[in-house]
């Protein structure tokens, strides 16, 4: 049963309140949260209609639309957020996998470090940049290298929280390669941190998930070994 309580008349959750929800980067499900008819508009409706609620936050900010340099923002938002940005949303852009055998009989973990990713904060829609770091251990199948990149990618262009982020690429990866014998490792900048609030410039996070033969003191210091050097 869920311990989760939220009352609508004060907007809290947990005794907290939507404002400490955000600035303490708190999340409430493993899975983005999405409604239910998220995808009944087209892809050219939510534009349209995301230029015309965008068009409208900038005249209430008494910005000047007729302006040649703003006139054309909401559609560029709109195209950006859509297309771009928070295209991870759309399962129809999850990236194909393809799974081979692995043929060369490779039995020690496999680490693709250095991963960029561009995301956004879903508390205050700014962005969290930062680098993904996966291991692996083949359980006789194995992927291209840039699907690993490409995973990474889905999951992080949609507003997200880290740990989330972190948890939906390891689920992923166990899915798609049919083991639970893999790391993800994430350390971002987070632009709710630095630009606005505590406004701290110099630090970062990390998250961690590892599963099955990874789960062990060794295997991280080995893994670690790697990321270091």
């Amino acid at each position: 049963m869920s311990t989760e309580t939220t009352s609508k008349t004060n907007g809290t959750l947990n005794g907290f309140t939507n404002e400490a929800i955000g600035d303490d980067h708190l999340f409430t499900s493993l899975d983005t949260p999405m409604k239910a008819n998220a995808f009944d508009m087209s892809n050219e409706e939510k534009k349209k209609r995301i230029s015309i609620l965008f068009s409208e936050i900038m005249d209430v900010m008494g910005l000047d639309l007729t302006d040649d340099s703003l006139k054309g923002t909401p559609d560029r938002v709109a195209k950006m957020y859509i297309e771009e940005i928070f295209s991870g949303l759309d399962p129809k852009n999850k990236p194909k996998m393809a799974l081979f055998e692995n043929k060369y009989q490779y039995n020690q973990m496999l680490v693709e470090k250095n991963i960029t990713f561009y995301s956004n904060c879903e508390h205050h829609f700014v962005p969290i940049i930062g680098k993904a770091h996966i291991a692996y251990k083949s359980s006789g199948k194995v992927i291209g290298l840039s699907k690993l990149n490409r995973i990474v990618q889905y999951y992080a262009k949609r507003p997200q929280v880290q740990e989330r982020l972190t948890n939906q690429i390891a689920n992923e990866l166990k899915t798609v390669l049919e083991t639970e014998d893999v790391a993800v490792i994430i350390d971002a900048k987070h632009l709710c941190v630095s630009s606005r609030g505590v406004k701290d410039d110099t630090s970062t996070t990390i998250t961690t998930f590892y599963g099955g033969e990874f789960n062990n003191a060794s295997k991280i210091l080995e893994l670690q070994n790697y990321l270091n050097n």
